[in-house]
């Protein structure tokens, strides 16, 4: 072990369309909304994470709030940067040090993501002092978070439902055999939310407050062995122009949800169709693993299981699962060099 090795230091970054999280020293230290604030007269940036994401739908002309991913690639190159730059800075481990150490960083990807955009994902993290970078695979982390065997010679089927992408993977042999990427997400069921609580309610909502209809009373299926509550929200009324509240239940969010729930269902039935027949035995005996904030949304998984006739399962604290299958890549790099893009 030389000097330089010392200096390094081991980072894991899930860096997501919703939400950002990094690994240093098998913790995760920051799971921040993916969102900066910008201040447009001087260019800089003045908030990001939680205090970025509090300022959004709210600000003045003067301030800009920018979400630097969109459908999982980096949309706003500069933003980005800044934004992993001020995680890793405000990583307490870090804080500490004189200087910025050099670090060695596992960063996750989407699988139907181009050369270029994988490019722009490395430069913008050795910009940041990433001395040692490797990429992994969406669903591939997913799939180690979860606690799948990825190198037996054994399928097994991952839906991994973010904020910008679903990816859905069959993996065996520690590689991707068939997979497929849609834009429809999280971001797409907030703004079905939008959409509808426009059209049936006359009820204009900002994207933070369909974000937490979804995540009150977002549901799959129109019945729930076990309903929420009806949610009184507050918007502004399209006829008059008025603050007005009104009360919406899940049966309604399920209805606005159906059409892009039909679409990830299919994406799904599509992969299963194209998986080769050894895998699609061992995917009856092992069922659907969902990971990903979106397989949290009600019913979801049984309404999978109905369209599938599979056995479907949640993980474990979903919205973790992958940057947790990051961190374990980055612990045994040697293990699982095979499926590291380096």
């Amino acid at each position: 072990m030389g000097f330089f090795d010392f200096m390094t230091e081991d980072i894991a970054i899930d860096l997501g369309t919703a939400n950002t999280l990094i690994i240093h020293n098998d913790k995760v230290v920051i799971d921040s909304p993916s969102i900066v604030a910008r201040d447009r007269v001087t260019g800089k940036i003045i908030a990001v994470g939680k205090e970025a994401n509090m300022m959004q739908g709210k600000t003045h002309e003067n301030i800009k709030t920018i979400r630097p991913l969109k459908d999982g690639v980096i949309a706003d190159f500069a933003a980005s940067e800044e934004m992993i730059k001020m995680f890793i800075k405000s990583i307490p481990a870090l804080k500490k040090k004189l200087f910025t150490p050099a670090l060695r960083m596992v960063i996750c990807i989407p699988s139907g993501i181009t050369e270029v955009e994988m490019r722009a994902v490395k430069e913008s993290a050795e910009r940041v002092n990433g001395k040692e970078v490797y990429l992994i695979h969406e669903p591939m982390a997913a799939a180690i978070g979860i606690g799948v065997d990825i190198m037996q010679p054994k399928g097994n089927m991952i839906v991994d439902i973010g904020g910008g992408t679903t990816e859905i993977a069959v993996i065996a042999l520690g590689g991707i055999v068939c997979d497929k990427s849609v834009k429809i997400a999280g971001d797409v069921f907030t703004n079905d939310i939008v959409y509808y609580m426009r059209t049936q309610h006359n009820l204009f909502v900002g994207e933070t407050t369909a974000e937490k209809i979804k995540i009150q009373i977002g549901a799959a299926l129109e019945d729930l062995e076990s309903p929420p509550e009806e949610m009184s929200v507050q918007g502004r009324d399209l006829l008059t122009g008025k603050p007005k509240q009104v009360d919406v239940s899940y049966r309604e969010i399920a209805k606005a949800l159906d059409k892009s729930i039909q679409r990830i269902e299919d994406a799904v039935m599509e992969t299963l169709s194209q998986t080769p027949p050894e895998l699609a035995a061992d995917i009856y005996n092992t069922g659907i693993y969902l990971a990903g904030g979106g397989s949290m949304l009600r019913g979801l998984d049984k309404r999978i299981s109905q369209k599938t006739d599979l056995p479907v399962y949640i993980a474990e604290d979903p919205l973790r699962a992958v940057v947790r299958g990051t961190g374990m890549a980055l612990k045994n790099i040697q293990k699982f060099r095979s499926i590291l893009i380096k």
